[in-house]
C-alpha cells in the first residue's frame, strides 16, 4: 500500500515538472517570436538572421511534441497507477467481505496448549493448512517451554513489508507467522494481531517453565510417592477387612446359619453355607483391589506431563466400556419390557395347558377320543412348541442378535445339532408314535422280542423295562417301532389273559378222566378268574401218550410265575392223589426193559 501511494506522489510531481517546463518554453517561444517580429520590421534585409530564427522555431517545435507525448505517457501511467490502486482496494475489500460471510458458519482450528486455547487458525498459508499450523505451531511451542534456557521475553515480531506479513520469532527460530488474512478472520490490524498472538505465547512460555521446574519436578515425585502409599495401605486395609471378615464367618458357622432343608432333602448345610460366604468375600476383595489399581495406575500416569497422555488413554479403557455398557442397558431397557411380556404370556399359557392336561389325565375332564395317557405326552409337546415359539419371537431382540458372529454361532450350533441328532429325532418321533399308538403303558407287563419285563418308565427317547429277575433293560424308542410287542397286562384288563401249560398222559388215562382232572386242579389255583371255566385242549396224539393243555383266565399279568407254578403244583398233586403217574409210557417202558 505504501508503495503504491509513492508511485502515485512521484507520478504527480513529474507531471506537475513536466507542466511548468512546458510553459516556460512556449513563453519563450512567443516570446521570441514577438522579438523577431520586430527585428523584421527593423532590418528586413538580413537573410542570414532570418534563417537562423526559423531553425530554431523548428527545434522548438519538435521539443513542445516531444513534451506533449512525455505528459501523455505521463497521464497514462499515472491511469494505470490509479486503477491498479483501485483494482487492488477493491479485491482486499471483497476479499474482506468475503470473510465477513463466513466468520459465522466456518470454525478455525485452535492453538491448545496444556489445555487453554491462546488463539485460532483460519486461513492457510504457504500451502500449509490452518489444523497443520496449529499442529506445528504446538509441537515448537512445547518444545520451547520444556527447554529452560528458552527465555520468553526475547520473542519479537519480524514484519516482512513487500508480503504483508509479520514472523514471530526467537533468536533466528521461526515459531510462526501472522499473515494479512488471519488479520482479517480476525477483523484485527496485522500489527495488532501480530502483538496479541506474541503476547499469548510468551506467556505460555512462562507457564510451560514453570510446569517443567525443578521445583515442580520434585512435587511431581513427592506425589507420585504419596499415590503408591495410599494405594499400599488400602491394599493391606482391603486384606485384612477381608482375614477379619473371615475369621467372623467361621466363629458364627453354627449361630448365625442353619441349614437349608427342602423335603427332608438338606440341600445346604452350615459348612457349605460358610465356604460359600468365605468365597464370596474372597471375590469381593478382588473386586475392591482391582477397582483400586484401575483408579490408582491413571493418577499416577496423570502426575507427569509426558505420561499424561498414557493416563488419559488408560481413563478411556475404564469409562468408554463402562459407559458403553451403561447406554446399552439403556437402551435396550425396551426390549427388555417386550421379552417380559413375550415371557409371561406363554408362561401363563403353559400353566393354563398344563392345568388342562392334569384334569384330562386325572380322568376329571373327559374328551371324546382323547385319551387319559395322552395328556401329559401332548402337554409336554405343546409346551415344547410354544417355548420354541417364545424363542423365534425373542431372538429378535436379544442383544447382538443382528450380528454376523452371534447368526454364525447360531448357525453353527443348528449344524452340529442336526449333525448328530439324526438318531436322537428317529427316537423322538418313534416316541411320539408309541405313545398316541398306545402299546402299552407304564406297569404293563409287556413281551418285546425276547425280552420280558414291566415298563418302569416311557420317555421321548428310550423305554425302560424291568424283568421278573429285576433286570431293568433300556431300550430306543426306534427299535420298538421295528419289533413286535406284546402286551400282557391290556389283555388281562380287558379280556381276561389266559395262562396254559401242556400235559402229557398215557393212552391208559382217558381223555374224559383227564381233561376233569387238569379242570379240578385249575380250579384249586389262587389267582385265577373264578367266573371264567378253565378248558382243555388236546394238542397231539403221540404213539404212547396224549398232549394235553390245560387254559385258565388271570387277571394280573404280573402274577403269571407264580400262577403257573401253582397250577402245575396243583396238577401233581391231584393226579397223585389218583395213583396216576405223569411219566411218559415210552419212558417207563425203557426203564422196565434197563431193569
Amino acid at each position: 500500500m505504501k508503495r503504491i501511494v509513492k508511485s502515485i506522489f512521484l507520478v504527480i510531481f513529474c507531471f506537475q515538472s513536466l507542466s511548468a517546463q512546458l510553459s516556460n518554453i512556449t513563453d519563450n517561444l512567443f516570446g521570441t517570436k514577438n522579438d523577431k517580429s520586430k527585428q523584421e520590421t527593423a532590418d528586413i534585409s538580413s537573410e542570414t538572421q532570418s534563417y537562423s530564427d526559423s531553425l530554431e522555431i523548428e527545434m522548438l517545435k519538435q521539443q513542445l511534441q516531444e513534451m506533449k507525448l512525455n505528459e501523455l505517457f505521463y497521464i497514462e501511467e499515472l491511469e494505470k497507477t490509479r486503477l491498479s490502486y483501485l483494482s487492488d482496494s477493491i479485491r482486499q475489500h471483497l476479499h474482506k467481505t468475503r470473510i465477513d460471510s463466513l466468520r459465522h458458519t466456518t470454525h478455525g482450528v485452535p492453538l491448545v496448549i496444556i489445555g487453554d486455547t491462546l488463539f485460532q487458525f483460519y486461513a492457510s498459508h504457504g500451502g500449509i493448512s490452518p489444523h497443520d499450523r496449529a499442529i506445528k505451531a504446538e509441537e515448537i511451542i512445547m518444545e520451547m517451554g520444556k527447554t529452560r534456557s528458552v527465555r520468553p521475553d526475547s520473542i519479537y515480531l519480524f514484519p516482512i513489508e513487500n508480503i504483508a506479513q509479520i514472523e514471530i520469532m526467537y533468536k533466528d527460530r521461526l515459531i510462526l507467522s501472522v499473515t494479512n488474512d488471519d488479520a482479517l478472520w480476525m477483523d484485527m490490524s496485522l500489527e495488532l494481531l501480530a502483538d496479541s498472538q506474541k503476547a499469548a505465547i510468551v506467556e505460555t512460555l512462562k507457564i510451560l517453565q514453570k510446569k517443567n521446574s525443578w521445583l515442580q519436578l520434585l512435587k511431581r515425585i513427592s506425589l507420585f510417592i504419596l499415590v503408591l502409599a495410599v494405594q499400599y495401605v488400602l491394599f493391606r486395609l482391603t486384606n485384612r477387612l477381608y482375614r477379619k471378615f473371615k475369621t467372623i464367618v467361621i466363629k458364627n458357622t453354627h449361630t448365625k446359619f442353619k441349614p437349608i432343608v427342602i423335603r427332608d432333602y438338606e440341600l445346604f448345610n452350615t459348612k457349605t453355607q460358610t465356604k460359600f460366604v468365605v468365597f464370596l468375600g474372597n471375590i469381593l476383595r478382588w473386586i475392591l483391589i482391582l477397582l483400586q489399581l484401575l483408579i490408582t495406575v491413571p493418577i499416577l500416569f496423570s502426575i507427569f506431563p509426558q505420561t499424561k497422555e498414557f493416563a488419559n488413554i488408560l481413563f478411556g479403557y475404564i469409562l468408554t466400556p463402562a459407559k458403553s455398557i451403561f447406554f446399552s442397558i439403556i437402551e435396550y431397557i425396551p426390549n427388555l419390557f417386550i421379552i417380559a411380556i413375550i415371557w409371561l404370556s406363554i408362561r401363563y399359557l403353559v400353566k393354563g395347558l398344563q392345568y388342562v392336561a392334569k384334569e384330562i389325565s386325572s380322568e376329571r375332564l373327559k374328551i371324546t377320543g382323547f385319551f387319559a395317557d395322552w395328556a401329559m405326552p401332548t402337554f409336554h409337546i405343546l409346551k415344547f412348541l410354544l417355548y420354541a415359539f417364545m424363542i423365534a419371537m425373542v431372538y429378535n431382540y436379544l442383544p447382538g442378535s443382528d450380528e454376523g458372529a452371534f447368526q454364525g454361532v447360531s448357525i453353527f450350533i443348528g449344524l452340529i445339532v442336526s449333525l448328530g441328532s439324526t438318531s436322537v429325532v428317529a427316537n423322538v418321533m418313534a416316541g411320539l408314535v408309541i405313545t398316541y399308538m398306545r402299546p402299552f403303558k407304564v406297569g404293563d407287563r409287556i413281551k418285546l422280542n425276547d425280552v420280558v419285563g414291566n415298563v418302569l418308565e416311557k420317555t421321548p427317547f428310550v423305554t425302560r423295562l424291568k424283568t421278573p429277575k429285576n433286570e431293568v433293560i433300556t431300550i430306543p424308542n426306534s427299535l420298538i417301532m421295528t419289533s413286535h410287542t406284546t402286551n400282557y397286562s391290556a389283555s388281562a384288563r380287558d379280556f381276561g389273559l389266559i395262562l396254559h401249560s401242556n400235559v402229557s398222559i398215557g393212552y391208559d388215562i382217558g381223555w374224559k378222566q383227564a381233561h376233569e382232572l387238569l379242570i379240578k386242579a385249575a380250579k384249586l389255583t389262587d389267582g385265577i378268574i373264578q367266573d371264567r371255566e378253565p378248558f382243555v385242549l388236546d394238542l397231539k396224539l403221540d404213539d404212547y401218550y396224549n398232549t394235553y393243555q390245560i387254559n385258565v383266565y388271570i387277571s394280573d399279568a404280573d402274577m403269571m410265575p407264580k400262577i403257573l407254578t401253582a397250577l402245575h403244583s396243583n396238577i401233581q398233586d391231584i393226579f397223585t392223589a389218583e395213583g396216576i403217574s405223569l411219566d411218559l409210557p415210552m419212558l417207563v417202558t425203557q426203564k422196565k426193559e434197563n431193569n
